[in-house]
């Protein structure tokens, strides 16, 4: 019942060997041995009332084996997401899946919500339920991507006591600040897709919009104004709580509702998958570090995480934005949940505790690598200077990148920022492509564009990135945006992550920014310092030959929604905008700069 197949059992010996540059495998996980059968449409009572709908697909084992379970939450279709094949999979190795469809979606009752704390009671209760039924052994976990991710997080937080292990997947991060809809206080496109995607019990595509790609009629509806009544324009109903989104764009108690980050409070073992170009990136870093740091037990202080060249689907293909990134790539993913899951639902003594926590994948040279601990302990944090004449307007300005400070040159550059006009973003998928080419968004004078020289040698850039930006607007608010760009010798610009900041979220711990409840207040003209952490990192070796460019500009359209520039303290009840003058400062006494993570030759 519980054997187990031999599979590149040298995996488990090399998995401890520092530096170690082959692809992540599983080495030995549960093989297939049973068969499957399911049951659907259960109804098990929340406790208020409101039943859910469970389908549970069982190893076909002898009356009274009790087997572990794994509990997956989800707000989509669990047909068309492919999670029936996925919950096969894991029965026929010996697990009970379990798929209950969340409160308020398909067939499941009450009132849906995405961002209601009833989804951590539900969870909670969803798995005391499991572990109670004649069939479980008392060993929950829990797995799954994106949202589903949300729902392992959320039941976690209240520390239901037969939960033993997640798994989860491209995880957005706690708050809804911070990723989606808002990101360091702007809209995000894909966001808003989603929610109009999210109306209503069942999927509800209203018109082709991200996950079909920006076509040009919905960069025509993310372009309506106000911002707060894109839904009615989009003709979106029974989506009550997107008023919520609007009004609540400062961290209060309607985020809380729903926020997971305190860590002491996840007694679980957790291991984190995610991807270079996810656009819920930020989630996964930021649970391995804060379970590391405040896990309550030793076995939640040991999390696991995995980086891969993939965006938000992860580990489907080794070709993303056209460019190859080999066949080390794309990993066993199963497997290694599944090996996992062996460890600390079965117990099978597989290795998974001696293994290095942190796997990730370094573009360039396309190799694994298996680290400490994250940020990489290696790391040489290294400031990157902008300078330039006065002139780093477009890809033909004279923008420079450097390890030393400027000063002797002009001590800022400028540019117009029209809300009417925005910089179009290269992204045309919604979520994100990959490594884009962004020299077309470059074109503009509204982009300041700064490189190194052509690199004599490799210069590898893994972890997470931050910018000080020192800059003035002639506007009451704005946002800043500032890119890390990979430009090779052929002049393709490979885009490869970015930060943001709307302007009177500048100062969070005076003012309350994403943290209060209250914005910062902006003095036109006046030159303030931004701090901005970039929500995704890289992993990356810039080659011989090729450039490190840093870009910055107040509009990545539809990525994010425009600022108006107006100062009002929400946005997105703006209607006139404001077009403002801005300046970006590098000089002796406002030395803006990025900081990356250098990590030495390997």
């Amino acid at each position: 019942m519980r054997s187990v197949s031999v599979r590149c059992l040298l995996a488990i010996c090399l998995a401890g060997v520092a530096g170690w540059a082959q692809r992540p495998e599983p080495g030995t996980y549960s093989q297939a041995q049973y068969e499957v059968r399911s049951t659907r449409g259960n109804r098990v009572p929340m406790r208020d009332g409101v039943r859910l709908s469970v389908d549970i697909y069982q190893p076909v084992v002898s009356s009274g084996t009790k087997l572990p379970a794994i509990l997956t939450m989800t707000p989509y279709d669990n047909i068309q997401a492919g999670l029936v094949a996925r919950s096969k999979w894991y029965a026929q190795r010996g697990y009970v899946q379990v798929l209950a469809d969340v409160r308020g979606r398909y067939d499941s009752e009450g009132t849906w919500d995405p961002f209601t704390d009833k989804h951590k009671t539900d969870g909670y209760d969803l798995v005391e339920w499991i572990a109670q039924q004649p069939w479980c052994d008392g060993n929950v976990g829990m797995m799954g991507g994106s949202y589903l991710g949300w729902t392992q997080w959320w039941t976690a937080s209240q520390a239901p006591p037969h939960l033993k292990a997640m798994a989860p997947q491209v995880a957005p991060p706690s708050s809804g600040l911070q990723n989606a809809p808002y990101q360091n206080g702007i809209l995000v496109g894909w966001a808003m897709d989603w929610g109009a995607r999210m109306a209503g019990r069942v999927e509800q595509v209203i018109e082709p919009g991200a996950y079909g790609g920006f076509t040009n009629h919905r960069v025509k509806n993310m372009a309506h104004l106000p911002q707060a009544d894109i839904y009615n324009h989009m003709g979106v109903r029974d989506a009550d709580w997107f008023d919520g989104w609007i009004k609540n764009n400062l961290d209060n108690e309607y985020w809380k509702r729903n926020s997971y980050d305190e860590y002491e409070r996840v007694r679980v073992p957790t291991f984190q998958m995610t991807g270079w170009f996810d656009a819920n990136f930020p989630g996964s870093p930021q649970n391995y570090m804060g379970m590391k740091k405040s896990g309550p037990t030793p076995e939640s202080r040991r999390p696991q995480m995995l980086i891969g060249p993939w965006m938000h689907a992860i580990n489907v293909s080794e070709k993303l934005a056209g460019i190859d990134y080999g066949r080390q790539s794309v990993v066993d993913l199963d497997g290694l949940i599944c090996r996992w899951f062996d460890y600390w639902l079965k117990g099978v003594k597989n290795g998974v505790d001696k293994a290095k926590p942190v796997s990730v994948f370094v573009m360039g040279v396309n190799k694994w690598y298996q680290e400490d601990d994250w940020p990489l302990p290696q790391t040489q944090w290294t400031k990157y200077y902008l300078d330039s004449g006065g002139k780093a307007n477009t890809l033909k300005g004279d923008g420079r990148l450097s390890r030393q400070p400027g000063g002797s040159n002009a001590a800022f550059d400028s540019y117009v920022y029209d809300p009417s006009k925005p910089t179009r973003s290269p992204y045309t998928g919604g979520h994100i492509d990959g490594a884009v080419d962004a020299r077309l968004p470059a074109i503009g004078d509204e982009v300041l564009v700064y490189d190194t020289p052509a690199l004599a040698e490799p210069v590898e850039v893994t972890g997470p990135i931050s910018a000080k930006l020192y800059a003035a607007t002639s506007a009451r608010d704005t946002d800043w945006m500032v890119r890390l760009v990979d430009v090779g010798p052929d002049g393709y610009a490979a885009l490869l992550c970015d930060g943001v900041m709307r302007a009177r979220y500048r100062d969070p711990e005076k003012s309350g920014g994403f943290n209060g409840r209250r914005l910062s207040t902006i003095e036109p003209d006046r030159v303030y310092e931004y701090t901005i952490e970039f929500w995704r990192a890289t992993g990356n070796v810039f080659l011989p030959g090729h450039k490190i460019r840093i870009e910055v500009s107040s509009s990545y359209f539809p990525y994010y929604l425009p600022n108006l520039n107006t100062g009002e303290d929400n946005n997105a009840y703006a209607t006139k905008p404001v077009v403002a003058r801005q300046k970006v400062y590098h000089s002796t006494e406002y030395p803006s700069h990025v900081v990356l993570p250098v990590i030495p030759r390997r």
